[in-house]
C-alpha cells in the first residue's frame, strides 16, 4: 500500500442512503463509505472478488459541480480505496459517486453531507496571537 492514508484530519464517514450491489461491464463493486478528511476524499469500496472483475472506475461530483481529481488507489483483500482531492468545501450539501467504466457516465450513490458544527470549524481554524499594543513614549 503506498501512501494512502491521508495527512489531515478526518471530519465526517459519510454513509450511502440505500445499499446495492451496482454492475458495469467490467466491475461489481459497492460503495461502502466516503471518508471526508481536511486534505482529501477516500471512497471504499468493496469489489465482488467472486466474479474475477476489475477495480471500479469512478468519479466525484458535488452539488457545486466541483469534479474531483483521482489521485491513487490501493486494493486490500475484496476491499479498495481511492483517494480524490480537493477535500469538500464548507457548504457542500451533497456528493454524487458516477460509475466511468461504462460510455455514459452512470449514477452509483449520492451522498448527503452534513453541516460542519461551529465546535468543528473552530477546531480547524488557525489558532492566531493577540497583538500587542503599545503606548507611545
Amino acid at each position: 500500500m503506498r501512501h494512502l492514508i491521508p495527512k489531515g484530519t478526518l471530519r465526517q464517514m459519510l454513509l450511502p442512503p440505500s445499499f446495492g450491489l451496482h454492475l458495469t461491464q467490467s466491475a461489481e463493486f459497492t460503495v461502502l463509505s466516503v471518508e471526508v478528511w481536511s486534505t482529501c476524499l477516500v471512497v471504499n469500496i468493496h469489489v465482488e472478488s467472486a466474479a474475477g472483475r476489475a477495480v471500479p472506475e469512478i468519479a466525484i461530483e458535488d452539488h457545486w459541480g466541483t469534479l474531483y481529481t483521482f489521485r491513487d488507489s490501493a486494493s486490500l483483500g475484496s476491499r479498495n480505496l481511492q483517494v480524490f482531492t480537493p477535500s469538500v468545501p464548507p457548504g457542500t450539501r451533497s456528493l454524487t459517486i458516477r460509475s466511468t467504466d461504462d460510455a455514459d457516465a452512470r449514477l452509483v450513490v449520492t451522498f448527503a453531507v452534513p453541516p460542519k458544527r461551529a465546535a468543528d470549524e473552530t477546531a480547524e481554524a488557525p489558532v492566531s496571537r493577540p497583538v500587542r499594543l503599545r503606548r507611545p513614549a
